[in-house]
């Protein structure tokens, strides 16, 4: 099934994704990543997602966990997490490739109503795990969908949601199902984040976060942290920083309008944060993407996008890896 579903994501992808190596499809949360080369470090604050590798390696970095995975493994985070992530294993002849789909809220909480009593398991909010057999089918019926446009707006969201069910009913259910308990700390948290992201360029109040959650400032901070592994202060920090790195590295910026455009007052503070996370200052960090993207004319490849190796992703577009 798995090669069935990789030709399937080979053909969509090869045909459809942008000079990132994204394949967006007009299936809301479902997403196709192919790449020739191994990647730079990408950085990013995810949404909760299952990314099944069909083929080639990833490894992905959550704080002092590390995961290596490959075809025949699926990525699953449960939460609004960091992850420093760097596809490890891709060639011409042998791209990576990856299938990703949003995990829904609303749906696994439709799902855990209808199935009534499932284990929870507590734990990371990131984890890989074999990929399930009834999932990959799943998904490959969802792919088949792309051929018959027709057919999208009567079987998408029966097929999404057929994904999401053996995802809780397989090995990732416990880990998934906090995400549509009805008021769980979870998805009170999950709305906080969700108006951090709304405009993360703006100073949003401890206070105006809590309340969304609907919780005492305490007891937000101690589940915003447990649920994100990072304080809301930081949270915040981070996601201001990841797209002022996209938009120095992939679209050019300069370091002073990047700093200003997600809400940095004073470009040396900018900068010092910034030399903190990435490990180099905004200036040398854009120096070396510069030089990394000037390929030896003896491996030059016409038609590839050395810029994709080096791009910070968009946060609003949502997860893809």
């Amino acid at each position: 099934m798995a090669h069935t579903l990789l030709d399937a994501v080979r053909r969509y992808a090869e045909a459809h994704a942008d000079g990132n190596g994204v394949a967006q499809t007009p299936i809301p949360g479902l997403t196709l990543i192919r790449q020739t080369a191994p990647t730079e470090l990408q950085y990013a604050i995810n949404k909760p997602l299952v990314a099944m590798v069909l083929q080639g390696s990833k490894r992905v970095a959550m704080g002092p966990s590390t995961f290596d995975f490959g075809a025949g493994e699926s990525l699953l985070i449960t939460a609004d997490v960091p992850t420093v992530s760097q596809i490890t294993r891709a060639n011409i002849s042998v791209p990576y490739f990856s299938v990703v789909v949003d995990l829904d809220p609303a749906v696994i909480e439709s799902l855990v109503v209808d199935m009534g009593s499932i284990p929870f398991t507590a734990g990371t909010p990131v984890r890989v795990d074999p990929t399930e057999a009834v999932a990959a089918d799943s998904a490959l019926r969802l792919m088949g969908l792309l051929d018959r446009p027709a057919s999208l707006p009567v079987l998408q969201s029966q097929l999404i949601r057929e994904l999401h069910f053996w995802l809780l009913s397989g090995r990732h259910g416990g880990a998934i199902r906090n995400l549509g308990v009805t008021n769980s700390h979870a998805q009170r948290v999950a709305r906080a984040v969700a108006l951090i992201r709304a405009d993360f360029a703006k100073p949003i109040g401890v206070e105006q976060l809590a309340e969304a959650a609907n919780m005492s400032l305490s007891s937000f901070h101690e589940h915003f942290r447990a649920v994100t592994s990072l304080t809301p202060l930081q949270f915040q920090k981070q996601l201001k920083l990841i797209e002022a790195r996209r938009m120095m590295l992939a679209d050019g910026e300069m370091i002073s309008n990047a700093a200003y455009a997600v809400g940095y007052e004073s470009v040396t503070q900018f900068t010092r944060e910034y030399g903190r996370m990435f490990g180099m200052p905004p200036a040398r960090d854009r120096k070396a993407a510069e030089t990394r993207m000037q390929p030896s004319p003896e491996l030059a490849i016409p038609g590839v996008n050395q810029r994709a190796q080096v791009q910070s992703r968009r946060l609003a577009g949502g997860s893809a890896l």
